[in-house]
């Protein structure tokens, strides 16, 4: 037993370590596939990346022009609310040459790259302003669009696009073998409608428009100079040095206080974004499920975030007025929700007249959705009635028919009737089948008084066809199966 138990147990060894080791190679040749595909660095050109970088950061001649025309172009698309214009004018932009030489000189201790890069960004930044400006001061149309409102106030997904279109163009601008992606391409939504609504508010005399617009244009730009820095370090591009290593040592002092300048606001900024989207959706989630009223329909909801920690939630309704203490009951949910420094304000009003535009609109679209479901229902109502009524129709009258053949066929003990369906080369036919029971011994000479009994039924039922079938049925023997004697057409 002792000298079989190691025999026996060799080749289930051996049959693990055999399963281990696919799976080990397995493993290792997956993690190589994966490697090789996502491997960025075989296909990288940093000196070729540098140079271009630096011939797009200056803002002179053509660049210049160029963004003036982008800058009018995505101007009229936010003033008409054109999505298509806007992003014709992304396509042109050049705003990006500053941006990226700011993450780069950051990532290759550049310092007079830097320098430049900073210097272009305030011409590109001046020029975009002052065209935006011009344009919305001569134009007749002065409505703040949906487009322009849009860009008032940074969110979450702002920070996130920058972010990422930031990674896009460093990465793209980095490739051996350049090809047609435009770095600018994918950022440029975070960054030309933000310069031209900050224009549309010093133009309108809207500074809430400027500082809104103007915060984001900010952070979206140090969000995509952050992606270019952590790019330019991950591909390891050659940095710079200095024949002197005092001046070295101040180099780095400011670039390290010039990467803190833009990381420890961005990093704020983000956080405060971050919060604001988070608040913002509980607000909504507490409004969907919370805020109702039969009678009530809710028209407009504005959520006001203040920076003193104090908030409001103005509610407008249309219709019944709502009783306080619902309004109250809504209150005291808000602390399920960590929304205790809500306060919420309903708003009701009496006259269409006392409502704007938006909420007006908004409850016409309302009161046509509602017509829209009560004609539908209606339609149902009439097709529900006409097949009832077609129902009723096919229905047999069995009682009356009865009791109209007993005056006249006293022999009758009762009858039964049924709907048949006949297929035939022509279509369908729709049959009466009738059973007489008489009260008799047999049915020698019923068939007259059955040929009676089926033309009356032909016309009192409007049929072209009835089947009768004679049968015998005595009072004596009810319990019992009749028998059928017959059949008459």
């Amino acid at each position: 037993m002792a000298e079989n138990t190691p025999q026996n147990s060799i080749p289930e060894n051996k049959e693990e370590h055999s399963s281990s080791t696919y799976l080990a190679i397995a493993f290792r040749s997956l993690r190589m596939l994966v490697y090789r595909t996502l491997r960025i660095q075989d296909n990288a050109d940093p000196n070729d990346t540098i140079e271009s970088i630096k011939m797009d950061i200056d803002f002179k001649g053509y660049n210049v022009w160029i963004l003036i025309f982008s800058i009018l172009i995505a101007s009229i698309g936010l003033n008409v609310n054109s999505g298509a214009v806007v992003i014709g004018a992304m396509l042109i932009s050049p705003l990006m040459g500053p941006i990226l030489g700011v993450g780069l000189s950051l990532g290759i201790n550049d310092w007079s790259t830097m320098k430049r890069s900073l210097q272009n960004f305030a011409v590109m930044f001046t020029v975009s302003i002052i065209t935006s400006t011009v344009y919305f001061l001569l134009t007749p149309l002065v409505d703040a669009q949906s487009e322009l409102l849009a860009r008032t106030r940074p969110t979450l997904l702002d920070v996130i696009v920058a972010f990422i279109g930031g990674l896009a163009g460093i990465l793209a601008a980095n490739r051996k073998i350049k090809n047609n992606v435009v770095p600018g391409v994918a950022i440029a939504t975070a960054l030309m409608p933000p310069l031209c609504t900050a224009g549309y508010g010093i133009a309108t005399g809207q500074w809430a428009f400027f500082l809104g617009a103007f915060y984001l244009f900010l952070i979206n730009s140090i969000f995509i100079s952050l992606a270019t820095f952590l790019t330019v370090r991950f591909l390891s591009f050659p940095v710079k040095d200095f024949v002197d290593p005092e001046r070295a040592k101040r180099a780095r002092r400011y670039v390290f206080a010039v990467l803190l300048l833009i990381i420890v606001p961005s990093g704020f900024t983000f956080y405060q974004v971050v919060s604001e989207s988070y608040l913002t959706r509980r607000v909504d989630q507490f409004v969907q499920e919370n805020i109702f009223y039969d009678g009530a329909e809710l028209v407009k909801k504005d959520f006001i975030n203040n920076e003193d920690e104090t908030h409001s939630l103005n509610l407008v309704f249309f219709g019944e007025n709502i009783p306080l203490r619902v309004v109250d009951s809504w209150r005291k949910k808000l602390t399920n929700y960590n929304l205790e420094n809500i306060e919420i304000k309903v708003v009701q009003p009496q006259s269409m007249e006392e409502m704007n535009s938006t909420e007006v609109n908004k409850l016409v679209d309302v009161f046509s959705k509602s017509q829209i479901e009560l004609q539908t229902k209606e339609q149902t109502i009439t097709q529900l009635r006409l097949a009832l009524s077609q129902e009723m129709n096919l229905r047999l009258p069995i009682d009356q028919l009865m009791a109209e053949l007993k005056v006249n066929h006293p022999r009758l003990y009762t009858i039964g009737m049924a709907r048949m369906i006949e297929l035939n080369e022509g279509g369908k036919d729709t049959l009466i089948t009738t059973n007489l029971y008489w009260s008799l011994q047999d049915t020698l000479g019923l068939k007259p008084e059955s040929d009676q009994i089926r033309e009356w039924l032909k016309v009192r039922l409007n049929l072209d066809t009835v089947v009768l079938h004679n049968l015998i049925r005595l009072p004596k023997e009810e319990v019992n199966k009749p028998k059928a004697l017959g059949t008459v057409n």
